[in-house]
């Protein structure tokens, strides 16, 4: 049984703003910034070094419909690359990258096979086993039909049956619905191995077949957590092997740290310290949130004694040493961190209202921040983790003026 062995990858976003990212220093910012087209200069080394028999990439190459001068050189440098190695790249376009988007085009090298707007087959054979591989691209970035009908259900039982899809599970609102499927529409269709993109969490939908979407490339920001990268695929009619490559540049990533005896601030200072050396260690750079876990009276009576961005700064300055880029992007407390019985009762009161709070409450609360017209580009979506921390951090201030 002939085997096959190729690179799924999605969701590069070159060249990505990095929105609401205040504070970072300069030099670090542009570390970030950089991060994506490190991230895909990674992936483009091992597939140098490991020489696939081709590569997918399935949609969102760019960050924007309006494709930066920068992003698409470096795309079409490691294309060239590929090229010269003599293996195969398959492109189904996005929402973000969408055929309509504006862009000086760079002619792509003859390795490269760009799918149109109408789903179509492309076909290769790899040491005697035929392949076809099926995909689109968004014509424009707002597909909200479901391609999927468009796909064939696979006839020729010998070749192996590839499906690029950009898009999400129907009822899936992590990220906006576009291009919208079920799992069992994709199984209806019979192929060996589904190559997703649009949703930057990486997931395994199924097993046999695989229905997989590898994430993105590189996180973007806090909400986008973990070592992000790619999938290395080995591939026959009755077996597959997935492979997770890392590639991300900088990880952004939520730590915990327990605050249980805590009383000075040198101890605290010392935990963080080494919550963060501990991640140093195992990924190298990134931007981290920290969480106190196991505060008790003594250590809330700690934090009350200054306000919170006050002592982001002081850790901030004590971590600065550090060999490896690693940025506290904020400090967050867990609902119980601060002990009621330790607060006064108006205090208490306050806190007991906002708790009492739902979702509807909290939008008319924060509508006049996510209606502004300036700042609501550096925001996104509010989600139920944020209004938690929003919570949070509403119950540690008011504690903290109210002392």
């Amino acid at each position: 049984m002939s085997t096959i062995r190729f690179i799924h990858t999605a969701d590069l976003h070159l060249d990505s703003p990095f929105k609401g990212m205040t504070g970072l220093p300069m030099e670090r910012m542009k570390d970030l910034r950089e991060s994506t087209f490190t991230a895909f200069a990674r992936l483009i080394t091992y597939a140098l070094n490991t020489k696939p028999d081709f590569v997918l990439i399935a949609g969102d190459i760019y960050d924007g419909e309006d494709r930066s001068l920068r992003a698409q050189m470096k795309f079409h440098e490691g294309m060239e690359k590929l090229n010269e190695a003599g293996i195969p790249v398959f492109i189904s376009h996005g929402n973000h990258d969408h055929l309509a988007g504006r862009w000086t085009r760079f002619e792509l090298p003859p390795n490269v096979y760009v799918f149109q707007e109408q789903v179509e087959e492309a076909r290769l054979n790899v040491n005697g086993q035929a392949i076809s591989i099926y995909g689109f691209s968004y014509k424009e970035r707002h597909i909200r039909e479901r391609k999927i009908e468009e796909y064939p259900v696979a006839q020729d039982q010998e070749a192996l049956h590839i499906g690029m899809l950009h898009g999400s599970l129907a009822g899936d609102e992590t990220h906006a619905v576009y291009a919208p499927f079920t799992k069992s529409d994709l199984l209806a269709k019979h192929y060996d191995y589904w190559a997703l993109g649009h949703i930057h969490l990486r997931q395994q939908l199924h097993e046999h077949p695989p229905i997989v979407y590898p994430g993105n490339l590189q996180g973007r920001h806090r909400n986008e957590r973990g070592v992000k990268g790619f999938y290395e695929v080995t591939l026959s009619k009755v077996s597959a092997v997935l492979h997770f490559i890392p590639a991300s540049a900088i990880v952004f990533e939520r730590l915990e740290v327990s605050c249980k005896g805590i009383s000075h601030a040198n101890e605290w200072l010392a935990a963080c310290r080494e919550a963060l050396e501990s991640f140093e260690s195992q990924y190298g750079a990134g931007i981290v949130e920290l969480v106190m876990l196991d505060i008790d009276s003594g250590t809330a009576e700690l934090f009350q004694q200054s306000m919170e961005q006050e002592w982001l700064e002081v850790l901030r300055d004590v971590i600065g040493d550090a060999e490896s880029f690693v940025w506290v992007q904020k400090l967050s407390f867990v609902q119980s961190a601060i002990p009621t019985t330790a607060l006064g009762a108006l205090c208490q009161s306050v806190i007991g209202m906002i708790d009492d709070w739902q979702a509807d409450d909290w939008k008319e609360v924060l509508k006049e921040l996510y209606q502004h017209t300036q700042g609501v580009k550096y925001l996104d979506i509010l989600q139920a983790n944020d209004i938690e921390e929003v919570k949070a951090a509403a119950r540690a201030l008011i504690a903290a003026e109210m002392k």
